[in-house]
């Protein structure tokens, strides 16, 4: 798998935790094995891997429609969690 793939499902990862860390009305718990796919009109705050630390984003950005979000162990055990 290449850095850039890695790079996106981690930032899918914490896509999700900032979903469910938001203050939703409603949260749903997605199981381990189950990962989930980002609906229409998706924004929020992210975290980006930058020189090897993760930083969260200043401004909410437009997670494309079909991303998957996935839990932190699909990520690589090294790719530091925030």
């Amino acid at each position: 798998m290449s850095r850039r793939s890695q790079l996106k499902i981690a930032l899918a990862s914490l896509v999700l935790a900032g979903v469910s860390a938001s203050g939703c009305a409603r949260t749903v718990l997605v199981p381990e094995g189950s990962p989930m796919r980002v609906g229409p009109r998706a924004s929020m705050r992210v975290y980006a891997l930058v020189d090897g630390n993760w930083q969260l984003s200043d401004n909410k950005i437009v997670v494309p429609e079909g991303w998957y979000l996935v839990p932190p162990s699909y990520v690589k055990d090294e790719d530091p969690l925030p």
